[in-house]
């Protein structure tokens, strides 16, 4: 059976793209397309429309699709989680520099964060922060972060929608003054010069959800086998023995703009911050373990919390059922057990 599976070039996207690539896939019967999409939007609206059948999706996103919040309604389900953790805070090296936080603790840099927002707002320019997307938990830990330096992003901010890879494009350019964004593009950002990585998504929300696998309610007779091959392709991807082979593939098939060694860094959690090679680890920032394959309700939960938080909802209501009936365990169990 041959499906075709739309990614947006991220490290977090290596499940599915080990899956197509390493037989994985292939093993369960399956022949799978990829397709790099260069947004989540369009990401988006080809799986709703049915131009990709399936895809590696933002769990907000996907929750926002199928509640009709974003882009045409699409009826969707999520049979598997993808990972855990994988953003961070970058800002320019002019931000950081006006910044001078007293430490690299989040609450730390947080309030300096706000102060020079505040201060620049006073001054006619607000800072302009790039996110991946509205429905996404980049924009959630961006409100969280915001929250720790005592401020409402809302207030002094100019949130903007830059997709993954214009990212360090934009800041190049000047159109942003920083962004929050997964894997590798912070560290691409530094290596090019461009930034300086502010504070890790682990940090501001540790195991905050992140990518699932998202496919149609109805008419999916591959998600089992499909299911098997990413859990299976993800297993081998969180095993270190085998991150230099997965940060070739990744630099190779997944256009990430970056080198391999680069890649792995990120893989492993041992970050460069800024260009003077400063090293943050945290083995957290980007979980691919077996631990995060589950798709969990309380996850499709808390992300409702987070809509409702940012007035992307409005209180009450079933959203939150309705967001917790997409995540599909039994279908995980299922597959696992097959």
């Amino acid at each position: 059976m041959r499906i075709t599976l739309g990614y947006v070039p991220l490290t977090d996207a290596a499940p599915v793209i080990a899956a197509a690539e390493l037989g994985f896939a292939r093993a369960e019967g399956l022949e799978i397309t990829l397709s790099r999409e260069p947004s989540w939007a369009t990401l988006r609206d080809r799986l709703a429309l049915g131009h990709l059948d399936a895809a590696h999706m933002l769990g907000p996103l996907a929750i926002a699709s199928a509640l009709g919040l974003s882009g045409p309604q699409a009826g969707l389900s999520i049979p598997m989680a993808l990972n855990l953790n994988g953003n961070a805070v970058t800002v320019s090296n002019a931000l950081w520099s006006a910044m001078a936080p007293a430490s690299d603790r989040p609450g730390d840099v947080a309030a300096a964060f706000a102060r020079v927002a505040r201060a620049w707002a006073e001054e006619g320019r607000p800072l302009t922060i790039g996110t991946v997307h509205p429905f996404s938990s980049h924009s959630y830990q961006l409100r969280l972060f915001a929250g720790l330096g005592g401020f409402d992003l809302d207030t002094v901010i100019r949130l903007v929608v830059v997709p993954p890879p214009d990212t360090v494009k934009a800041l190049r350019r000047g159109i942003i003054d920083g962004f929050c964004v997964g894997a590798p593009w912070n560290s691409v950002a530094v290596a090019a010069g461009l930034g300086r990585i502010a504070a890790l998504g682990c940090e501001i929300a540790p195991d905050c959800p992140e990518k699932v696998l998202a496919l149609p309610a109805e008419g999916a007779d591959f998600a089992l086998p499909l299911v098997r091959a990413v859990h299976q392709a993800g297993l081998w991807c969180a095993d270190p023995a085998n991150r230099d082979a997965l940060s070739r593939l990744l630099a190779e098939r997944a256009e990430l703009d970056s080198d391999a060694a680069l890649i792995a860094r990120t893989l492993g959690g041992a970050l460069i911050v800024d260009a003077d090679g400063t090293e943050r680890v945290n083995p957290a920032y980007l979980r691919l373990d077996a631990a995060t394959h589950r798709p969990d309700p309380a996850q499709a939960r808390w992300l409702v919390a987070q809509m409702v938080s940012c007035r992307q909802l409005p209180p009450g209501g079933d959203a939150a059922d309705r967001a917790a009936a997409l995540y599909r365990p039994d279908i995980f169990a299922a597959a696992i057990a097959g």
